[in-house]
């Protein structure tokens, strides 16, 4: 059950490519997790945000990093967003902005 693993924009994969190195390490184990157990993968590594979002949750000595991502029709995942956190709770900006692009790729 192998899923592909897509990026809404180049910028969201260049901002991945610019977390702390542990960080990027533990997303690389993440996504790879992510591609062969798709929506099986839960809690502590992937948790639903309620209507089609998801986010990727890969930590380090460098920082939190978050990945929202959504799942499309023939084993599609899109990343839609990529940020390292700064505080406890998720930002509504970076939450709001993710919503905003499921949207455009449902639309799309």
């Amino acid at each position: 059950m192998s899923f592909t693993v897509e990026y809404f924009h180049e910028r969201v994969l260049l901002e991945v490519e610019a977390w702390p190195v542990d960080v990027l390490a533990d997303y690389a184990r993440l996504v790879e997790l992510l591609a062969e157990h798709g929506p099986c993968l839960r809690l502590p590594h992937s948790r639903a945000f309620g209507d089609g979002l998801f986010e990727l949750r890969p930590k380090g000595r460098g920082g939190i990093g978050r990945a929202f991502y959504c799942f499309l029709v023939g084993k599609r995942i899109i990343v839609l967003h990529a940020f390292i956190k700064k505080t406890q709770q998720t930002p509504d900006r970076e939450l709001k902005l993710a919503r905003q692009r499921l949207k455009e790729v449902r639309d799309a």
